[in-house]
């Protein structure tokens, strides 16, 4: 129970201005009645497409400003946010994707209202990612980047255990699956991204470490089967359960900034 709690406790914390040399506009995003998700939006050059970008656990926007950077070089137009129940986002709890879906819904809503007529693309770390595939979005991105995303929360909770219990450590995954119902009111079965990567209908990157043991290899590759085309898959060799982008900057550029070009620019 104690971990139950540590782990859907919030994230909360006070971000301060966005770095200076980003030229951002703090927004406050409505998502319900007396709620919304916080932040940072960076101008793009007309017509070039605009990216979301969505944080992993525990993390918040500023765990995408690498990411923000080199687009936004690149002329996109950039909306980093804070997941509900991260940053400075209001919420009880996280709830490992399923009411920080709706973040991602009420973000991609603003952008299409805010940016109307511009190609939206998304890149979702780990969190981000599984929050975005919940999310279902209609009308769909123009082109989505999955990073590191686990594929069932019985899965999910199972390799965190192993890796600081051990083996053992994965048997007690059910007594944390089975707090979701009473701590959090979801049920397993909507945790589970993989039976959904079908809906967004529109062209997908998935993205993981080799030596990912939060989301195993075999993992990510059931994840990319399960998943229709246009679809494209990079292992990104040596890494852990890490900022991808941190770790092999020059590769992850070249490879993510081909994949948007090749769905968000207009043709000439």
């Amino acid at each position: 129970m104690a971990a139950g709690e540590y782990l859907s406790y919030p994230a909360h914390r006070t971000l301060g201005p966005a770095p200076a040399d980003l030229h951002a506009i703090e927004v406050t995003i409505p998502v319900v009645v007396h709620s919304h998700v916080s932040g940072w939006l960076i101008p793009g050059t007309p017509r070039a497409g605009v990216v979301l970008l969505l944080h992993g656990v525990r993390a918040d926007r500023r765990e995408m400003l690498g990411r923000a950077r080199f687009l936004n070089r690149l002329g996109y137009g950039i909306l980093l946010i804070d997941l509900p129940a991260h940053g400075e986002s209001p919420g009880e709890h996280i709830t490992f994707g399923a009411r920080e879906a709706e973040g991602v819904r009420a973000a991609l809503a603003f952008l299409e209202r805010n940016q109307p007529g511009e190609p939206v693309g998304v890149i979702g770390v780990s969190l981000g990612a599984a929050s975005l595939v919940l999310a279902k979005p209609d009308p769909a991105p123009s082109a989505v980047v999955l990073e590191s995303m686990y594929p069932t929360i019985e899965e999910g909770v199972s390799n965190r255990l192993r890796i600081y219990l051990g083996d053992y450590g994965a048997h007690l995954a059910p007594l944390l699956v089975e707090q979701l119902p009473l701590r959090l009111g979801i049920a397993p079965a909507q945790l589970h991204p993989i039976e959904q990567t079908g809906a967004l209908h529109c062209p997908i990157l998935i993205i993981s470490g080799s030596a990912d043991s939060h989301t195993r290899l075999v993992e990510t590759q059931r994840i990319f089967a399960a998943t229709p085309p246009p679809k494209e898959l990079w292992i990104v060799d040596g890494a852990a359960h890490v900022d991808l982008h941190a770790f092999a900057p020059a590769a992850y550029e070249t490879k993510v900034a081909e994949f948007l070009r090749k769905y968000l620019r207009h043709p000439a």
